[in-house]
């Protein structure tokens, strides 16, 4: 792919990576000598959630690797030669038109009010708000129906098995994420989480009582019922808060 067109569609992203004279990664600074700072860079892509160019065609050029998230990104052009990315859906494939828009023909790509939607599609990129842009069903393979219309709300099956009412003039776009392999991975060893930058981590039972909850007991005792570092229950104990606003337009709650 062309630099110059990947700098113009895409942000700097900068880690600040700490070694030590060992040239291995520490994740406090223990000694104040020796210490040299590692910049390593990754340009995020700039993805339009948004989808607001109704009525425009756009072309797909090529369906590319995204390191900041799990799907596929598709770089998309349009007739002013003006190119944008969008999630990459399963099946779109390089040289398809997508539009979004209403009353437009519901193929895959194309991104429509879920007024204009047919019952039972498979549905992704689902707005929460009007204008708002993308913010359910946007990691690799995942997707929602539209099961029902009822007024100015439809309802939806979302990825989590939740049940729920969105208002019918929120956009979404037809088909599932691509990428749905991406579940299947498997590692293989510890060097390959080590690659993605994520740091081994100590088990809370074999911390000390003022570390973990957990921590502490004679020999191999178990750390009693699970829960995080704040003491919050984990494995089933629900945090939602039972007074929120947006309750009501919950119909079924997502599956344990």
């Amino acid at each position: 792919m062309d630099m110059t067109l990947l700098q113009q569609i895409s942000l700097k992203k900068v880690y600040l990576l700490q070694k030590n004279e060992l040239e291995e990664e520490t994740a406090k600074v223990k000694w104040l000598w020796n210490i040299s700072v590692v910049v390593t860079k990754k340009r995020y892509r700039i993805i339009d959630f948004k989808r607001n160019r109704h009525d425009d065609v756009a072309e797909v050029l090529s369906i590319e690797y995204d390191p900041n998230r799990s799907a596929f990104i598709a770089l998309t052009k349009f007739d002013d030669n003006e190119k944008r990315y969008i999630v990459a859906l399963k099946g779109l494939n390089v040289g398809d038109k997508v539009v979004s828009g209403s009353k437009k023909s519901p193929d895959i790509g194309n991104c429509m009010p879920l007024s204009d939607i047919p019952l039972g599609t498979i549905i992704s990129c689902i707005e929460m708000r009007p204008g708002k842009g993308a913010a359910i069903a946007r990691s690799a393979g995942s997707f929602a129906q539209l099961m029902a219309k009822d007024g100015k709300f439809v309802t939806v099956k979302l990825p989590s098995g939740e049940t729920r009412l969105i208002l019918s003039t929120c956009f979404a776009t037809i088909g599932s994420v691509s990428n749905s392999d991406h579940q299947l991975t498997v590692f293989g060893k510890a060097g390959s989480k080590r690659w993605l930058g994520r740091r081994p981590r100590t088990r809370p039972v074999a911390m000390n009582p003022v570390d973990h909850p957990m921590g502490g007991g004679e020999g191999r005792a178990s750390g009693g019922h699970p829960r995080s570092k704040n003491g919050i229950p984990a494995k089933g104990f629900r945090t939602r808060d039972k007074k929120k606003a947006s309750n009501k337009y919950i119909i079924e709650r997502k599956k344990k």
